[in-house]
C-alpha cells in the first residue's frame, strides 16, 4: 500500500513539472513576441519619423524657392536671375531644391480661384524639392506649379491701393469687380448693386470707417453671387454680413459663391509693378531720373511753358507757338469751388489738336504746369471724339468739360493728381457763383481714371467721398446722370487738390449710371501705357516617395548650411 502511494505523487509531480515547463515555454514565446513587436514597432515608428522630416526638409525647399520668386516679382516685377537651385542641411535632414522656367508668357483667362476671369499675360514655373535623412534610407520629392500674371489694372471696374469706401446717398449701380488692397467700408442709403467680385486684402466690413463721421446706413447692399443673382448683405433680422461676423468665411462662401472674399478667405495684396523703385506717383511725376514717369513714355508733353512734340528720330520739336495759334491750346482761369481756389488750366482742345498735325502716334500725353500764384491745371475740352486710343497723364488736377471719347469710342485713360467733371453745361463765368447757378446736365465720359483722393481721418478730414466721389464734382446734379464707362483706381492720396470733400455746398450728387467696360478686357482695346498689376498664385502640389538618392552624393549645387 505504501509503494503504491508513492508511485501516484511521483507521478503527480511529474505532471506538475511538465505544466511548469510548458507555462515556461509560453512565457517566453510571448516574451520573445512581445520583443519582437517592440523591435517593429520601434522600426515602424523609425521609418515614420524619418518620411516626415524627409517631408518637412522637401516642404522647406519649395517654400525658399517658390518665395525667391515671389519676392522677385515684388521688387522688380520679374523673376529672378539666375533661377534659386540650392541645397541645405536641417539637422538630421538635407533638400536640394530648384525653379524650371516653362518658356514665355502666354496671353490667357485665370481659370482657378478669386481673380479668375482676369486677363493677363502668364508665365509658369515648376518648383522641385527632394528631402532626405542623412542615411538616405527615406526621401520625399515635392513639386509645385506657380505662375506669375501680369494683369492689366483696367480690368477691375475700382481698384484701390488703400482701404475702399463706399457711402452712396443716391441708389447706384457699380458694374464689373472691385478690389482694395487695404480694407473695404460699404454701405448705402438706399440700394447699392455690385454685379461683379468684391475682394479684399484686408476686411470687407459693412458701415463707414472710424474718422469719417458718418455713422452707419442701414440700405441694401446686393453683390452678384457666381450664379449671377444679386444677394443682400443685409440678413432677415437686419444684421449685416461681414468681417464681424462670428460665420463670416462659410457664411460669405454660402451666399455669394466665392464673389465676396478677404484675407480671412486667403485674399492677399495685388503687387503693382507700376513703377521699378519708388511710390506710385512715380507714374505722373517729372521725367528727369524717373523712368516710370508718362513723361518719358510720351509722344507730347507740354513742360516749362513748352508744348514739345516727339519726332520719329527720338528727339523733341517745340510746336507751342503752332498749338497757340490753332488755338489747340489756351490758358483760362475759372474757380473751383471745392479747392476754394481760382485754377490756372492749360485748356487742351482735343478737336483742335486732332486735326494740328501734332497729336501724339503713341497716344500719351503729359503735362506738368507750374505754380504760378495760381493752381494749375490741365483742362480737356471738345473731346467728344478722339482720333485713336489716348492716355493722358498729369501731376496736376485734371478737369474735363462735357461729353469725354462718346463718339466712335476709343480707348481712352486719364491719369492726374485729382480728375474732376465738369458737364455739358458747364460755364466758366458762373463757376464763381452759388451752387444754384451751376446746373449741370447730362454728361458721359468713357475713360479709364488713376487719381488720387483725400484720406479720411485727417486732420480737417472727415469722409474723403468715398469711390462715388473719386471722380469729382461741382455742380448742382440733383435728378442729372452722369455715365461713366471704363474702370477707375485709386493709387495715391492727391498732393495740389487736397480740399476736404463735402456735400451740398459745391456739388450736389449726380444719378450715377456707373460701369466696367467690357471692352478691356480685350488687350488689344487697352489704353496706350496701361500700368498692370501682379498675382503670383501657386497652382499645383505632387508628392512622391524617392528611390534614388544619387543627386545627394553629386557635387552641391547651392549653399548647405
Amino acid at each position: 500500500m505504501w509503494i503504491a502511494i508513492n508511485r501516484t505523487k511521483n507521478q503527480e509531480s511529474g505532471m506538475v513539472l511538465v505544466v511548469c515547463l510548458i507555462l515556461l515555454l509560453m512565457l517566453s514565446l510571448i516574451g520573445i513576441a512581445s520583443i519582437t513587436t517592440s523591435t517593429t514597432d520601434m522600426q515602424v515608428a523609425g521609418n515614420e519619423m524619418h518620411n516626415t522630416g524627409a517631408f518637412y526638409a522637401a516642404e522647406a525647399g519649395l517654400e525658399e524657392a517658390s518665395a525667391a520668386v515671389i519676392v522677385s516679382y515684388e521688387d522688380t516685377g520679374a523673376p529672378p536671375s539666375p533661377l534659386p537651385t540650392g541645397r541645405r542641411t536641417l539637422n538630421a535632414f538635407q533638400y536640394i531644391y530648384g525653379v524650371v522656367d516653362l518658356g514665355p508668357a502666354v496671353n490667357t483667362t485665370l481659370q482657378y480661384g478669386s481673380y479668375k476671369g482676369l486677363y493677363g499675360a502668364v508665365k509658369s514655373f515648376t518648383v522641385n524639392s527632394t528631402g532626405a535623412d542623412n542615411n538616405y534610407e527615406s526621401g520625399v520629392a515635392l513639386k509645385m506649379g506657380i505662375q506669375d500674371a501680369l494683369i492689366p489694372l483696367f480690368q477691375f471696374a475700382a481698384f484701390y491701393e488703400n482701404d475702399l469706401e463706399l457711402s452712396p446717398g443716391r441708389a447706384m449701380t457699380l458694374g464689373g469687380r472691385v478690389h482694395s488692397n487695404g480694407n473695404i467700408y460699404i454701405q448705402s442709403e438706399t440700394d447699392l448693386y455690385i454685379n461683379s467680385f468684391m475682394t479684399s486684402s484686408g476686411n470687407i466690413i459693412h458701415g463707414s470707417k472710424p474718422g469719417s463721421g458718418l455713422g452707419v446706413t442701414t440700405g441694401n447692399v446686393f453683390v452678384m453671387d457666381n450664379a449671377g443673382t444679386y444677394q443682400n448683405m443685409k440678413n432677415a433680422d437686419g444684421t449685416f454680413l461681414d468681417a464681424s461676423s462670428t460665420d463670416w468665411v462659410n457664411g460669405s462662401l454660402s451666399r455669394w459663391g466665392g464673389n465676396v472674399e478677404d484675407a480671412n478667405h486667403g485674399i492677399t495684396e495685388l503687387y503693382m509693378p507700376v513703377v521699378t523703385d519708388g511710390p506710385a506717383t512715380d507714374m505722373i511725376d517729372r521725367g528727369a531720373g524717373n523712368p516710370d514717369s508718362y513723361e518719358n513714355k510720351s509722344g507730347l508733353k507740354f513742360v516749362d511753358g513748352q508744348a514739345l512734340y516727339r519726332q520719329v528720330d527720338g528727339t523733341w520739336l517745340d510746336v507751342t507757338a503752332n498749338l497757340i495759334s490753332s488755338g489747340a491750346i489756351t490758358f483760362t482761369t475759372f474757380r473751383d469751388s471745392r479747392e476754394q481756389a481760382d485754377i490756372y488750366a492749360l485748356d487742351l482742345d482735343m478737336n483742335i489738336l486732332s486735326s494740328s498735325g501734332y497729336y501724339p502716334p503713341n497716344g500719351i500725353i503729359y503735362s506738368s504746369q507750374p505754380n504760378a500764384g495760381l493752381q494749375p491745371a490741365l483742362r480737356l475740352k471738345n473731346g467728344q471724339e478722339l482720333p485713336r486710343a489716348l492716355t493722358v497723364a498729369t501731376d496736376n488736377p485734371l478737369y474735363t468739360i462735357g461729353d469725354y471719347n462718346t463718339i466712335n469710342k476709343k480707348s481712352a485713360s486719364l491719369i492726374a493728381d485729382a480728375v474732376t467733371v465738369l458737364s455739358n453745361n458747364w460755364d466758366d463765368t458762373r463757376s464763381s457763383q452759388g451752387l444754384g447757378s451751376r446746373p449741370a446736365t447730362a454728361t458721359q465720359v468713357n475713360a479709364c481714371y488713376v487719381t488720387g483722393n483725400t484720406e479720411t481721418g485727417d486732420p480737417g478730414h472727415d469722409y474723403n467721398g468715398g469711390l462715388e466721389n473719386l471722380p469729382r464734382f461741382l455742380e448742382e446734379w440733383t435728378g442729372v446722370t452722369f455715365t461713366w464707362r471704363g474702370s477707375m483706381a485709386a493709387l495715391w492720396n492727391s498732393r495740389q487738390a487736397i480740399s476736404p470733400w463735402s456735400y451740398g455746398s459745391f456739388y450736389r450728387a449726380p444719378d450715377r449710371d456707373w460701369a466696367y467696360d467690357p471692352a478691356l478686357a480685350d488687350l488689344s482695346n487697352l489704353p496706350p501705357g496701361t500700368p498692370v498689376v501682379n498675382i503670383v498664385m501657386k497652382t499645383s502640389w505632387t508628392q512622391s516617395t524617392v528611390v534614388d538618392f544619387s543627386p545627394f552624393h553629386a557635387q552641391p549645387s547651392g549653399p548647405i548650411n
